[in-house]
């Protein structure tokens, strides 16, 4: 049967308006309007037509983006527009943010270098009836001048300086908005306004990222008609200076890591990410330096991107404890594999015949959780915890807790209800609870201890995931960060206790280890682990990124989809992974803090793309879904590097009738 989806444009239109827009600054009613008026699934690729309101760039032809609504809105407010102003704009693109700027001014002129584009943009702009918009093939750093003077001039793509041709087809009093950058895809949005015949005002309005800005005032173009400037060296003798720091890794378990482990010294909180969630490589690896920490460091602790209730079940099974619940399983929801794979297992048994030999408590290893997704699971911990202690307590927390009841197998639902106000927030029920746990803190830790510290952090994340799950709609930015907020607390609450608390191996993907400030997410207003660590306690803290070139991940098509074996598409020439690839080594580590490497941070300072696969893949889609800008020395202390790698092996989630499943994974 075929089933037809018709999209609702509209409605996606003008929630993009007030949760993207309104709801982050952008307060000119004209420009709302504006945004509100124009189709952007009419300037967008028709397979992209979907995401038309998403709030991201999308690819279109020629290798160029449309930019994120918010970035055309900011830029158009900026802009400062009249009814009745003239406006050049460098860079049309699919013509989507000259039909916002046409809904603002009354003339505009627009210039696209690419032959091919400016005829689509003209037709489209055309067919939809934006009859005020000029369209024009050419190198837009010169600007337009037989039509000069212009009240405003935008310019979406970023060079070195403000070109200074178009800075003379300025009217005095007119503003010019532009992203300047010394980099060619890191820059700082400014605004120039033109004071005098000899005199302009330089204001700095924030962080952006924008495809170079090409042409005679602009950058140069060079191989392959593609722009490029590194006044350091070839990407060539680039590959060759990482072959020459490095150092190879012959092997897995037969890799002396003695050189990383000084290189760690005496951080106390050493974050190990991942360039996916479905490697093998980079699990084992991982466990590799995990058990390095732990036999010659003297770490007790590992935290990972999982939710407390099911690392606490792990928990209990490495010290050798009966698991708390019955009716209870750990990694039971999507993703499954990203813990339940035999790689984590191989080292849960490692962990479990450590603690066998322990001389006491407090020479065990612990695994902790820090992610929040568990808010079901962790509402029903707390009242456990309750119940055989305080029975009012026990019945007051059910009464709370029972706002979430409806929403506990689908809590993503909640937050939509929640925000469109079908259903009331549970927000005041959830704190109320937590306060009240941490009010009796005195009473309670000292009788129970253990188990009062693991109430409190399921308590904790029940009250953040509420906020999380409200968030998630429309507001991806605050989303994140109250995820990695929460992760972040909950390392901070794992260090301060218990006396072998402060030495921590944390396991997550680089996305949220790699300090975020390095990458695009800081332009976006996103933070992340360890950006927050670093701010806290630069000095206890070190910081592994892993990467590879191709090969092959367990990953799913879709969120809730089942997972399988993909293909890792080999990286972008423009990639750090080809800088890697390109050495010819198989594996190795790249020390990027040792002062010896000042020059090769120098060099790799980039900006370049980086690739980022989570729980979802989509190879079709690599450059838009799972690529970024970074700085590479700036995200991370150590870089180590799979050429080709293997997916994980996820375990069965059911076994055969009449076989149980193991402790900690099963029931």
């Amino acid at each position: 049967m075929l089933v037809v989806v018709v999209m609702n444009y509209d409605s996606q239109r003008e929630s993009m308006v007030s949760r993207q827009l309104a709801a982050r600054g952008i307060r000119d009613v004209r420009v709302l309007a504006a945004m509100r008026g124009v189709p952007r699934q009419a300037f967008v690729p028709e397979e992209q037509a979907e995401f038309a309101y998403a709030d991201t760039p999308l690819p279109i032809e020629e290798g160029q983006t449309i930019s994120q609504p918010y970035v055309v809105a900011w830029m158009a407010q900026a802009l400062e527009l009249l009814p009745g102003d003239r406006v050049l704009e460098i860079g049309t693109g699919s013509g989507y943010a000259a039909a916002v700027l046409s809904k603002l001014a009354a003339q505009v002129d627009t210039i696209e270098r690419h032959a091919s584009l400016a005829r689509s943009a003209q037709a489209r702009l055309a067919q939809e009836g934006f009859t005020n918009v000029a369209v024009r093939c050419g190198d837009g750093t010169l600007g337009w001048p037989e039509r000069a003077p212009y009240d405003a001039i935008v310019i979406a793509a970023g060079g070195p300086s403000v070109p200074p041709p178009l800075l003379a087809q300025l009217k005095v009093g007119g503003r010019l908005v532009m992203p300047v950058g010394s980099e060619e895809r890191v820059q700082k949005l400014v605004r120039v306004t033109r004071t005098s015949e000899s005199e302009t005002r330089t204001e700095q309005l924030g962080e952006v990222q924008f495809v170079p800005l090409i042409g005679a005032a602009g950058w140069p173009i060079e191989v392959n008609g593609r722009a490029h400037r590194s006044p350091r060296g070839s990407p060539g003798a680039l590959s060759r200076l990482i072959a020459e720091e490095a150092e190879p890794l012959d092997g897995i378990e037969s890799a002396q890591l003695g050189p990383l482990l000084e290189r760690i010294g005496e951080a106390r909180v050493v974050l190990l990410g991942e360039a996916t969630h479905g490697t093998s490589e980079f699990y084992r690896m991982r466990a590799r330096i995990t058990r390095e920490l732990i036999l010659r460091r003297g770490f007790r602790r590992l935290a990972i991107e999982a939710d407390w209730p099911d690392a606490a079940r792990v928990d209990r099974y490495v010290r050798h404890h009966a698991p708390a619940s019955e009716a209870a399983r750990a990694f039971h929801r999507f993703p499954t594999w990203m813990w339940r794979n035999a790689e984590f297992a191989e080292l849960l048994e490692w962990l479990r015949e450590y603690n066998r030999e322990a001389r006491n408590g407090d020479e065990q290893i612990r695994v902790h959780g820090l992610d929040l997704y568990s808010l079901s699971a962790s509402a029903a911990a707390v009242i456990d915890y309750l119940e055989p202690r305080d029975a009012e307590a026990a019945r007051l927390a059910r009464a709370r807790y029972g706002c979430l009841t409806p929403w506990q197998t689908n809590p993503e639902a909640y937050g939509r209800a929640a925000l469109r106000r079908s259903y009331r927030s549970c927000e005041e029920d959830v704190v109320s609870m937590l306060r009240e746990l941490l009010a009796r803190r005195v009473e309670l830790i000292e009788r129970d201890g253990e188990q009062f510290f693991d109430a409190v952090q399921n308590a904790r994340l029940v009250a953040n995931a509420e906020r999380y799950y409200r968030a998630m709609y429309g507001r991806a930015r605050e989303s994140w960060n109250l995820r990695d907020q929460h992760m972040f607390d909950t390392l901070q609450q794992l260090r301060g206790h218990g006396d072998k608390a402060g030495k921590i191996v944390v396991w997550e993907h680089n996305s949220h280890v790699g300090d975020a400030s390095a990458t695009e997410m800081a332009a976006q207003g996103e933070h992340n682990v360890g950006q927050l660590c670093r701010q806290a306690f630069p000095d206890e803290l070190f910081i592994a990124g892993f990467g590879t070139d191709r090969g092959e991940v367990t990953a799913a098509d879709d969120w809730d989809s089942p997972p399988r074996t993909m293909q890792v598409r080999p990286s972008r020439p423009e990639s750090y992974e080809r800088l890697f690839h390109d050495t010819g080594f198989a594996a190795l580590l790249l020390p990027l803090r040792h002062p010896r490497r000042e020059a090769l941070r120098e060099e790799l300072s980039g900006p370049r793309l980086e690739r980022a696969i989570g729980v979802v893949y989509r190879p079709e889609r690599e450059l838009q879904s799972h690529y970024f800008q970074a700085r590479l020395p700036e995200q991370f202390d150590e870089y180590i590097w799979f050429d080709e790698t293997r997916a994980v092996s996820p375990q069965p989630t059911s076994t055969s009738p009449g076989v149980p499943e193991t402790f900690p994974f099963g029931v």
